[in-house]
């Protein structure tokens, strides 16, 4: 089966006529309830310390790079305590690397036996320890999976990936879809219900945009198939994309890479669209690193943690935070210690993420607004100018306090806004919040 991946014809963005059922309607009320979530980047490439990129960094060939499983021996792993930390963070639902670009599958799939059950000496399936703990302690396990290989022969020659010992020749995009598809149709129906599928690599087929010009799509990934078998097998699992690009037919979930929406700091954002319909994810690493990187100790601390959660929540966000597991099974120190912090917050002030919209008014200099049935919640990172805020709109409030308190603020209703006086001595140094009860 020979599929092609360029040519003159319409290249396949979607599902026509993609219509979601009630199930994945109701997916995407609370994927968006959730609010915060913990990415997992974790595999073979953990044993070099040197991030999940290495094998392209540092050009190494695949008949090199795929004798490493063979010392691959995570003693330390254990599914009870990851999933226990994580709860503990305030996190709802955990996104891990069933397969990255480097093609080694970290469950025990039957279309290669390049995985974690048949290829190493720990012989087992992660990924259905992990499901197991997580439908006993109640959080929901997404699977993030590479639409590119770096290693099989039948997956054509990308952006990346180049020079690594494949034969150019070998390349059959059908063969390689087929391979997909019964990897994602066994994580369908071998490991309970999954939230979502997370695709990434889309950005690997595709052109340079020359004299200054939007990037040329010329591949077809055929994603109508690659959604359809996903929506089919589980129609509640959601379908996100981290191409960069707009949401197409048949995608549940919008992802912005290192960026909140609406901002392109990190230059991974071709387009500054963001979906008043779909749900929105931005995913963020707690130092610079996705897999682990033993020489990066640059992690945020956990007030910044907390503001960017917040930040995330107040652009109606979740928040896909990333650690990177060492080889040995184990969590860094330096990510327990944050997920913990980050708990402690959530379990005095989580009332004001979860379950939130924050449609009321766009982010401020002074911080953002989150609200749900009749509250409204002010979440002040930097004191207002000279400490008014004012919302440009009427309301009729029953109390306005300070949050999880009695203590009431000072605040003055107009006949098209309504103005809140911060105290002097608030501290914004985190988040200073104040809830408005209607």
């Amino acid at each position: 089966m020979m599929i092609s991946g360029s040519g003159a014809g319409p290249i396949c963005e979607g599902i026509p006529d993609y219509s979601p059922t009630s199930e994945n309607i109701a997916s995407r009320e609370r994927f968006s309830d959730d609010r915060f979530g913990v990415f997992i980047h974790w595999g073979v490439y953990s044993m070099l310390a040197r991030g999940e990129w290495v094998m392209n960094n540092e050009n190494i060939k695949y008949a090199d790079y795929s004798m490493f499983p063979g010392g691959f021996y995570p003693s330390h792993f254990n599914a009870a305590e990851w999933v226990g930390a994580i709860k503990a963070s305030g996190a709802r639902y955990i996104t891990i690397t069933a397969r990255h670009h480097d093609g080694f599958s970290m469950f025990g799939t039957e279309m290669s036996p390049y995985n974690i059950v048949d290829a190493t000496p720990f012989g087992r399936d992660i990924l259905k320890e992990l499901a197991g703990e997580c439908r006993k302690q109640g959080i929901m396990l997404n699977f993030y999976y590479s639409l590119l290989d770096w290693g099989r022969g039948d997956y054509p020659q990308g952006s990346s990936g180049k020079g690594l010992g494949k034969n150019p020749a070998e390349a059959d995009y059908g063969s390689y879809l087929d391979f997909m598809c019964g990897q994602l149709r066994e994580l369908l129906t071998g490991y309970g219900p999954v939230g979502c599928i997370w695709f990434d690599g889309d950005w690997d087929q595709i052109a340079k945009g020359k004299d200054g010009k939007a990037p040329e799509i010329t591949f077809d990934w055929h994603y109508g198939r690659l959604y359809s078998l996903i929506h089919s097998v589980q129609s509640s699992c959601l379908v996100a994309n981290n191409h960069h690009r707009e949401p197409v037919p048949g995608e549940d979930v919008q992802i912005f890479e290192r960026d909140v929406p609406g901002e392109n700091s990190a230059g991974y954002s071709r387009t500054a669209f963001v979906s008043e319909a779909l749900p929105l994810e931005t995913c963020k690493t707690m130092n610079g690193s996705w897999g682990y990187d033993v020489s990066d100790r640059n992690y945020k601390s956990p007030a910044q943690l907390i503001r960017i959660l917040v930040s995330t929540a107040g652009r109606n966000a979740n928040l896909l935070l990333n650690i990177g597991p060492q080889p040995d099974g184990r969590i860094p120190a330096e990510a327990l210690e944050r997920l913990s912090a980050i708990g402690k917050w959530m379990s005095a002030n989580g009332e004001t993420i979860y379950g939130t919209r924050s449609t009321l008014l766009k982010p401020q200099k002074w911080g953002v607004v989150t609200h749900k049935e009749d509250k409204i919640f002010l979440h002040v990172m930097k004191y207002p100018d000279g400490g008014m805020i004012r919302l440009p709109f009427s309301l009729k409030a029953k109390s306005v306090t300070v949050y999880g308190s009695s203590v009431p603020v000072a605040f003055k209703r107009g006949k098209n806004s309504f103005t809140v006086e911060v105290p002097e001595n608030a501290d914004c140094s985190v988040d200073y919040i104040i809830q408005i009860l209607k």
